[in-house]
């Protein structure tokens, strides 16, 4: 582990990896920055500019450009109220309260240096576990793998906003859509049409600039809000004091609820769907239980709540990467596009990466802390340029986006086919969003579809097609427990019937 460590860090002296971090910190902030462009958007778009790098010049664009997007989500959350990224959601209103009263420099500084914490805390769990994992994970059969694989999708369902049955049905079209094409284990083509490009199955690419880059300028449309033309103020910022001498020192006087709002994103971002937004929310709702006592119209409480859910967003990015490496399953929408690149790179993810591709697999922990470090100057630069970022006009964007989409499709393998794929399943991610269905269950459905169905059909044919054999082993066994609870969990309240309020009740 040692030596893989010290030969990653050798490889990452290359100077051409430094300017790729550079360009990608500048690109993730100008898309996280204006208001509509989302973190997972930015990395759909870059994907195809991918496949004509290196792995690791490709991971490096990837983890840079995620880091850097979903702080620069903060500067329009706190000059016009609008979160850049859905992480940014969270803490909304408070930020821009602050801006409101005279401190938003103190505030958008607060965020990118709790940001900058909680990447680096994450950079440093990924680190620790991961290894661990990979370890553990040599010790699967592909029946383990199924379960896993299955538990994963269920946590998917689980960790979305909104109706479960919505993430379920989101989850269905991703397993629907994953059974096109030839499978492992089968050797007639399925839901082809008589289309030989879908032979090989969607292609992944496409779809996912399709779902997060042609649907966003879609939904943006179709809305018709254009908050660029909302007046905005920049008001003088003293940055650099308020990093340094306000911001650094509280982060240690709380230094405990810090770390704890590292471990709340770490944990959250290594379940598969969940993603950073949701680790935001739960790591707010804590800091609120324990601010009850405060009046919450405090600045300082504001503060606070911004700073442990923006080191929670940050600390659950690099987490959501553990299961991505060692499993194969993604952690968030983001990884599922890193595991598409990876194996366009012929890179298998999972437990042998560590072993076959222990330099690889060890530069993505430095890559997380070159890129929270570059974050400092680029994001420093983006609150100040913020005024301008979040005033570009919609009309001027979206065409422009539409460009970079097809040409993106276009340029995976000169098919015209692909463009097609990329403006059907545009259309399908708009839709679904119109229905309250998430993305990404859609995703892993998309992702793991494919695994899920082999290693199904591989541990009945291993245990002569008895279903038994699904749990004739101790940790199958267990991950078919969790995965059932689960399952029990999300049917129990639409089984038991809703009891009626009783009179005593309504008179009180």
């Amino acid at each position: 582990m040692f030596d893989a460590m010290i030969t990653a860090a050798e490889q990452l002296a290359d100077p051409t990896i430094w300017l790729v971090v550079l360009i990608s910190a500048v690109y993730g902030v100008f898309m996280g920055a204006v208001p509509g462009l989302t973190a997972t958007m930015a990395v759909a778009l870059i994907v195809p500019t991918t496949y004509f790098l290196s792995p690791l010049h490709a991971i490096a664009a990837i983890v840079t450009l995620e880091a850097c997007a979903i702080f620069a989500g903060d500067i329009p959350n706190a000059l016009l109220r609008i979160p850049g990224t859905p992480s940014s959601a969270a803490y909304s209103q408070d930020v821009h309260t602050l801006t409101q009263r005279g401190k938003a420099g103190l505030a958008l500084s607060t965020c990118l240096g709790m940001s900058v914490i909680g990447g680096i805390l994450g950079a440093l769990l990924l680190m620790l576990f991961a290894p661990q994992l990979a370890r553990l994970a040599e010790q699967f059969s592909v029946i383990e793998y199924f379960w896993l694989y299955l538990l994963g999708l269920s946590c998917a369902v689980i960790a979305s906003r909104g109706s479960k049955a919505s993430a379920a049905c989101g989850l269905f079209i991703g397993l629907l859509l994953s059974t096109v094409g030839l499978s492992a284990v089968h050797t007639q083509a399925r839901f082809t049409f008589g289309q030989p490009e879908l032979g090989q199955g969607i292609n992944f690419i496409p779809a996912m600039i399709g779902l997060f880059g042609l649907s966003e300028v879609l939904r943006n449309v179709a809305s018709g809000n254009d908050p660029s033309h909302r007046a905005t103020t920049h008001p003088r910022m003293t940055l650099l004091r308020d990093l340094f001498q306000q911001v650094l020192p509280a982060a240690w006087r709380r230094r405990l609820i810090t770390l704890r709002s590292s471990l709340t994103g770490a944990l959250v971002g290594m379940l598969p769907g969940a993603g950073a937004d949701i680790a935001a929310w739960v790591s707010l709702g804590i800091s609120r239980r324990k601010q009850a006592a405060i009046a919450h119209d405090d600045d300082a409480t504001r503060l606070e709540g911004a700073a442990d859910a923006t080191t929670a967003n940050s600390s659950a990015l690099a987490a959501a990467w553990v299961p991505a490496l060692v499993f194969g399953i993604p952690g968030d929408s983001i990884t599922a596009i890193v595991i598409g690149v990876l194996l366009m790179k012929n890179v298998k993810p999972g437990p042998e990466i560590f072993t076959a591709q222990a330099p690889l697999a060890y530069s993505i922990f430095w890559l997380f802390l070159m890129a929270n470090l570059v974050l400092i100057p680029v994001g420093l630069a983006a609150i100040r340029l913020g005024g301008f970022l979040v005033r570009i006009p919609h009309k001027v964007l979206m065409p422009a986006i539409v460009l970079f989409c097809t040409l993106g499709a276009y340029a995976v393998s000169g098919s015209s086919f692909d463009i097609g794929v990329m403006l059907a399943m545009g259309l399908l991610g708009f839709f679904l969003d119109r229905w309250s269905v998430p993305l990404g269950p859609v995703v892993l459905g998309l992702i793991l579809g494919g695994p899920l169905e082999e290693r199904f059909i591989q541990s009945l044919n291993t245990a002569d097609g008895h279903a038994w054999g699904l749990v004739a082993r101790p940790i199958a066994t267990l991950l078919a427990l969790v995965t059932v609870a689960l399952w029990l969990s999300m049917a129990y309240p639409h089984l038991t019937p809703s009891r009626e309020r009783s009179p005593k009740a309504i008179d009180s």
